[in-house]
């Protein structure tokens, strides 16, 4: 229904005029407004996209508002959100494109008819172009007046369908080119803005991914923190590797797309230059400039990205980076072969011109101010027959009118690179124009550069003067030696200096070029020098033609000359150290006041900063000119000029009592300065000495670290040793637990251990101690029984029965003796079972640590455990034959014994039958006795009875009555005392 009342309105009415293409558009955008089904306003939108382009304003200006309202409602229809895309990009995009497919969108669109269509006035190609640009610019401002119509594009492009990636790709890119800034602003804040961009170069399908490159090169340029963020989004690993893969340089469009981002990101964005070397990218580049022999047929494209290829090497060696960014990246490209492939295409045949000379300037830069770089540059030989050096035959390019004059100013530029900061290569070059170092048979550097600078040609005049004076830059002891240089003029004639020669083609009134470039050179020649400037005022002509030319009035063409001419005159001023008389400080400024006048001479120096070419070479390095003629001033020219023209315009306006004041204050400072320099020769070598002992120092600490390194092994090595050790230990204890488990003793590790033996040996000296007691105890109980059997023959002898007594100890003594030799022998007997087992033990921890010396990984443990076990074994042969004696001297004392039993055993029945005899002869003496007690009894009774009676009794019977008594107690007393020793 909805169809055919949009027919009805739109194409069915039979009568009216035909509604204009403005109605059209407005009646559309009511429809994609009020339609409620998606078809309807599908169509609407795609009517829109077909007009977009035509009708251009009228669509931008009605349906902008409708078509971002469908891009944030529709977001479930990819078809009407691509339709919407392509109608913005049509409105805003400025560049002329093929509609895509046209008859498609024109089979949607209402018929218009050509009255309703715009009726311009027709204007020029030029007002045209920039009607269309304003409107680009207009419609991109109206986008983006809400700042979340960027941040709903940049979600549209996460869709991975690819009727909504590619347009939305397509409207932001022609965005990024009218309002550059505003967008980049708003996709920086915007949450994974870059990163959501970055996702493009990974997309599968080519052409979204080749026009995110076109994106992301609107996107990076001039904003560093938007560079950093794609360069730390992998950018240079993915843009390298479509580099690879779309066939490098002989790659297409798309290859130089990446080159362009490339290019974006690094140039003066030195932390992603960083990022770039030290992600070894740079390594990278070689294969790109690896070319055949067979160079011709190079396409057009394949000359693009080489050229781009060789501008990316360019940007990350700049002068204008900083120094230690450009020496590192010097040092990198000739680390990673870079520099010797360049020199490779430098030499090669068959390589376009542009491409040449790019190379060339691509060289220089490489080389310059890298000293090593400079070294290797100097070596590399073209392949000619016989072979010359690669200076030499940029040289001859050099002086050669008929090069090309971008070829000839990249020579210049190649030439200063290799001069730069390179005292060495300065002193290469100006001795091949030495007299001694001078070959005939070869053309050199020198020879190409005296003849470029007095030929014909005022172009190559200059070059070459640059070029010489590049070889005396901040060198005084080159600028001496050129003075010696003779020049050969005419046959016949005597040898001019150069110094002279130069004089001589200045005054002869050459082309302008020709005379700045002289100039340039006296001036950096003489300057600093004074030797020089004495040379240069001992040719009489040489001031006068100088105050000539300053004090004329010429045109405007050679007021550059008369300024170059004062500022010749003025470092002759303020560096002369007043060794010509005629031509003194002094002298000098009064002719200047005399002939020019010092306002005057001031004015014309101006001149020389005031030239509108000055401050263009003073820009950069490289030598780059519109045109020949206009080649006039070298950079480090102007650096000098800007040194000098202060200090000159004040020399010429000193008084003589300034100069006076000046030159005492000039010598005060130099005594000041002499002392200052002993004192820093003093600073220097104390620094030195400093040094020498810090790192001796360091040298010692590395040394003590090392020792200190060497002692923790060590002593990691003893506490393993250890470990292993007391590992071994409780092996072999194992091992002889179970070889002594009878016993229920648990052995050390290797049953022997040291305080075993010790044990040992003071068991085995106590054994001796004993033994010895025991021999010696023996020793006297045979004594003993030799005595007794001494006093029993003398007893049998002298008395019979007197010795029972001793006979019974006797016995005594013999029991207690056997039961000592018994004991003895079950002491011995143990100690033999003590020995085996010993011997049984040592045998068992002998086979141990040599099964366990197969897996220990400490051989010498085990070699010194081994000794031990040696001389513990010896030790035990020697313990085995002191039993063997001890058993020895048992089996003796055994013998010993059993005579000794033999002997008690007949002493004893000799003893009982003196016993019994003893018994008897007791019996027989008590009774005697009693018999002698009755008998005594009775005498006294009898004597008494006698006193009674009163008889006399003699003294002598009472005496002899008394001893008998005293007899009778004495024997009384021998039987009690041969009881007690019975007993």
């Amino acid at each position: 229904m909805t169809m055919n009342f949009f027919r009805g309105v739109m194409g069915g009415q039979p009568a009216g005029p035909p509604p204009t293409g403005a109605e059209t558009i407005h009646k559309l955008c009511d429809r994609v407004a009020s339609s409620t089904l998606l078809e309807d306003r599908r169509d609407a939108v795609r009517a829109l996209k077909s007009l977009s382009k035509k009708y251009r304003f009228e669509v931008g200006t009605q349906a902008m508002d409708h078509l971002v309202h469908i891009l944030q409602t529709d977001r479930s229809d990819s078809e009407i959100l691509g339709y919407a895309l392509d109608t913005l990009y049509n409105i805003i995009c400025n560049d002329e494109e093929e509609e895509q497919d046209e008859s498609e969108d024109m089979a949607a669109a209402p018929p218009i008819p050509v009255s309703g269509k715009h009726k311009n006035v027709p204007v020029s190609d030029e007002n045209a172009q920039k009607q269309e640009e304003d409107l680009g610019v207009l419609f991109t401002d109206k986008f983006l007046g809400d700042s979340e119509n960027v941040t709903l594009l940049l979600t549209l492009l996460e869709e991975f369908d690819f009727h909504v990636r590619w347009p939305g790709v397509k409207l932001l890119t022609a965005l990024l080119k009218n309002q550059c800034n505003q967008v980049q602003g708003v996709i920086l804040v915007s949450p994974m803005g870059v990163s959501r961009l970055m996702d493009l170069l990974a997309d599968s399908r080519e052409v979204i991914r080749n026009d995110g490159l076109l994106l992301l090169q609107q996107l990076t340029k001039g904003n560093a923190a938007i560079q950093k963020i794609v360069a730390f989004e992998n950018a240079f690993e993915r843009l390298l590797d479509i580099i690879t893969e779309e066939g490098s340089s002989d790659g297409g469009i798309v290859v130089e797309d990446c080159l362009l981002l490339l290019v974006n990101l690094l140039k003066n964005n030195s932390s992603n230059q960083n990022f770039f070397k030290e992600g070894s990218y740079i390594q990278r580049m070689k294969p790109w400039f690896e070319v055949g022999d067979d160079n011709s047929g190079w396409s057009a494209q394949k000359v693009t990205n080489l050229h781009l290829m060789l501008q990316l090497v360019r940007v990350m060696v700049s002068p204008v980076n900083s120094p230690g960014a450009t020496s590192s990246c010097q040092k990198s490209m000739y680390q990673c072969g870079l520099l010797q492939q360049l020199c490779t295409i430098l030499m090669a045949t068959g390589v376009p011109a542009d491409i040449l000379t790019e190379t060339i300037n691509t060289v220089s830069e490489v080389i310059r101010g890298s000293q090593i770089n400079q070294d290797y540059f100097a070596s590399v030989n073209a392949p000619s027959n016989p072979p010359r050096p690669a200076i030499v035959v940029l040289l001859m390019s050099m002086v050669n009118e008929r090069q090309p004059f971008v070829l000839r100013c990249a020579v210049l530029y190649c030439f200063q690179c290799f001069l730069y900061k390179n005292q060495k290569g300065q002193g290469e070059i100006v001795a091949t124009l030495l007299p001694s170092t001078i070959d005939a048979n070869s053309i050199s550097a020198g020879q190409l550069l005296c003849g470029g600078l007095f030929s014909a040609d005022s172009l190559s005049n200059w070059c070459a003067a640059v070029a010489l004076a590049h070889a005396l830059q901040d060198n005084l002891t080159q600028k001496e030696q050129l003075l010696r240089v003779q020049l050969a003029t005419s046959l016949g004639k005597p040898p001019v200096s150069l110094l002279q020669q130069c004089t001589n083609i200045l005054s002869q009134g050459s082309k302008v070029q020709t005379r700045v470039g002289l100039l340039m050179l006296l001036c950096t020649w003489i300057s600093n020098c004074p030797i020089a400037v004495t040379h240069f005022l001992h040719n009489q002509e040489n001031v006068p033609f100088l105050t000539g030319q300053i004090s004329e009035n010429l045109g405007e063409d050679e007021r550059l000359v008369q300024g170059l001419c004062a500022l010749l005159l003025g470092i002759c001023i303020y560096f002369n150290d007043n060794s010509l008389e005629n031509y003194t400080k002094e002298k000098l400024k009064q002719l200047i006041e005399k002939r020019i006048g010092k306002e005057n001479f001031v004015e014309k120096l101006g001149f020389v900063t005031k030239h509108e070419l000055y401050s263009r070479a003073a820009q950069k390095p490289q030598p780059v000119f519109p045109s020949p003629e206009q080649m006039l001033f070298d950079h480090e020219f102007t650096k000098l000029v800007k040194e000098l023209e202060g200090v000159i315009t004040k020399a010429v306006h000193k008084t003589s009592e300034e100069e006076k004041k000046e030159e005492e204050v000039k010598k005060t400072l130099e005594q000041h300065d002499s002392i200052v320099i002993q004192y820093k020769d003093l600073i220097r070598d104390q620094d030195s000495q400093i040094q020498e002992l810090r790192e001796q120092v360091s040298t010692l600490s590395l040394n003590s670290e090392q020792m200190q390194n060497q002692i923790t092994q060590q002593q990691s090595q003893i506490q393993q040793h250890k470990d292993q050790y007391n590992i071994l230990k409780l092996k072999l204890a194992k091992d002889s637990q179970g070889l002594s488990s009878s016993q229920g003793e648990g052995a050390h590790v290797n049953g022997l251990h040291s305080e075993e033996l010790s044990q040992l040996r003071e068991q085995v000296d106590e054994l001796r101690r004993q033994h010895t007691l025991q021999h010696t105890q023996l020793s006297d109980k045979d004594s003993l029984i030799n005595t007794l059997r001494c006093e029993a023959a003398a007893a049998q002898t002298a008395e019979g029965g007197a010795g029972g007594s001793d006979n019974t100890e006797l016995l005594r003594e013999v029991e207690s003796l056997r039961s000592r030799v018994q004991a003895q022998c079950a002491e011995i007997s143990q100690l033999q079972t003590e020995r085996q087992e010993l011997i049984r033990r040592g045998e068992a921890a002998s086979s141990a640590p040599a099964s366990s010396s197969e897996s220990s990984a400490d051989t010498d443990k085990v070699s010194e455990l081994e000794s031990r076990l040696a001389a513990q074994t010896t030790e035990t042969e020697r313990l085995k034959e002191e039993c063997l004696g001890l058993r020895e001297g048992r089996a003796g004392l055994e013998q010993q014994l059993a005579s000794a039993q033999s002997t008690v055993a007949i002493e004893q029945t000799e003893k009982t039958k003196l016993q019994q005899e003893v018994q008897e002869s007791k019996k027989e003496q008590d009774d005697l006795l009693m018999l002698l007690a009755d008998q005594d009894q009775k005498i006294l009774t009898l004597k008494q009875r006698l006193k009674d009676l009163g008889e006399t009794i003699d003294e002598d019977e009472e005496d002899e009555l008394d001893a008998r008594d005293h007899f009778g107690e004495d024997d009384d007393d021998e039987e009690e005392e041969d009881e007690e020793n019975n007993d």
